[in-house]
């Protein structure tokens, strides 16, 4: 009689489900998962190493490349790390203005997740819902530092420049008339505060439809709940953090455990989950959503209230205003050896860490005293979150590791670095 033997399965790297370039190496009985091997390094692109032959200010655009859905959050770890190293004072309103920027990044990020987590099991709408609003928060990223994706708007301290006072416009073409482009530029008369105060104040709405469109739809339920479960001693044991940690159970978030900047002095809940599973995990991201978007309501209401500087009025870590380096040859000077030597960061190490949309990102330092970093390391959230997706799909069917995939929230730019 003929041996029945597991057969094995290459998903990915090009399937649309494998968000990016993972290839998973799947050992099924039937259309069990009897094992899952994740296989990495397809988008390596040495960003660690490159940073060591890079001054620490030129490191700042990789940042943006690693975890390429909450680009400026990766930024504020590493400036977050050179600041600790340097003992730079960050103003205020830069402060501000981060937070600002971390909680609509983390919008961003999540209304990806949720548009690709939902596309993956079967609801299209999803998808096009939630790119609508993302069209919004691009708008602002472009408005404030001229792209909509790698921004390299933070600086060791503080950020590049304080918020425009306009929002760009839309204009009347071949494909929109003089009413319709009326009717789009209604809420862009203002300055980008208001832009975002608008946004604000529609958000909670959409995120009442995504609610209505999923959370009680049993299609939905059937996919998610009791698949992918991790309870909280063991999700604490394979190292997760963010919404994969607080979805077990666990209230961990760096920005009440260990404040930075002025979370301390803002207010916001943490959601947390029950049973660990893939339900839960999306009830966590959409509460997160709400959360976030009361923060950047409270950073809008402080930075219309106080204006100041935006950056560190230190010349030999932040480049003088253009006004007085053309007038002032000292300035210029500082302004010529800033661009072409970089700062010197005095020898020593550091480790910052900050609540990533996907959990902790955390970079660490090595600096000798030279103008680049001696070494530096970072701390994926991600890559964790991978390490358990052999626990975490044995014994569900194929179907369902799709799922998995969608609740892990992979991004493979800070998995592979």
């Amino acid at each position: 009689m003929a041996e029945i033997k597991n057969y094995t399965l290459n998903f990915g790297p090009q399937h649309p489900a494998a968000h990016g370039v993972l290839r998973l190496v799947l050992e099924l009985d039937g259309e069990v998962v009897e094992r899952a091997d994740p296989h990495i390094g397809l988008l390596h692109r040495a960003t660690e190493k490159l940073a060591e032959s890079r001054t620490f200010l030129q490191s700042v655009p990789y940042m943006d490349r690693l975890d390429y859905m909450s680009m400026m959050q990766n930024e504020h770890a590493y400036c977050l790390a050179i600041e600790k190293l340097a003992g730079i004072e960050v103003p205020v309103r830069a402060q501000y203005i981060r937070v600002m920027f971390d909680e609509i990044t983390r919008i961003l990020n999540h209304l990806l997740w949720l548009g690709t987590h939902g596309l993956d099991v079967g609801a299209m709408t999803m998808f096009l819902y939630t790119f609508r609003e993302r069209e919004d928060l691009m708008d602002v990223y472009e408005a404030v530092t001229g792209a909509r994706v790698h921004a390299a708007y933070y600086r060791p301290g503080g950020v590049y420049r304080d918020l425009p006072d306009s929002m760009p416009k839309y204009e009347v073409n071949r494909y929109k008339s003089a009413a319709e482009v009326k009717r789009l530029n209604v809420n862009r008369e203002g300055s980008v505060l208001d832009f975002i105060e608008d946004f604000v104040n529609r958000f909670p709405k959409c995120v009442d439809d995504y609610e209505t469109l999923l959370t009680e739809n049993r299609i939905w339920k059937q996919r998610t709940v009791g698949i992918g479960v991790v309870d909280a001693d063991r999700a604490k044991a394979l190292g997760f953090t963010g919404p994969m940690l607080r979805g077990s159970g666990v209230v961990w978030d760096l920005r009440r455990m260990q404040p930075y900047e002025v979370y301390d002095e803002l207010d916001f809940e943490i959601p947390v989950g029950r049973n660990g599973d893939c339900y839960d995990r999306y009830l966590v991201r959409m509460e997160e959503m709400r959360q976030a978007n009361h923060i950047i309501r409270q950073c809008v209401d402080w930075l219309r209230a106080n204006p100041g500087p935006v950056i560190t009025g230190d010349h030999k870590v932040a480049p003088p205003s253009r006004a007085t380096m053309k007038s002032n040859m000292e300035e210029l000077i500082h302004h010529f050896k800033l661009f072409t030597e970089g700062m010197h960061v005095p020898a020593g190490e550091a480790y910052a860490a900050i609540e990533h949309s996907k959990g902790e990102f955390g970079v660490y330092l090595v600096s000798d005293g030279a103008n680049k970093p001696y070494r530096m390391k970072l701390r994926a959230p991600g890559f964790s979150h991978l390490a358990a997706m052999d626990e975490m799909s044995r014994g569900h069917m194929i179907a369902d590791v799709v799922a998995i995939i969608g609740t892990m929230d992979i991004v493979f730019g800070d998995i592979d670095r």
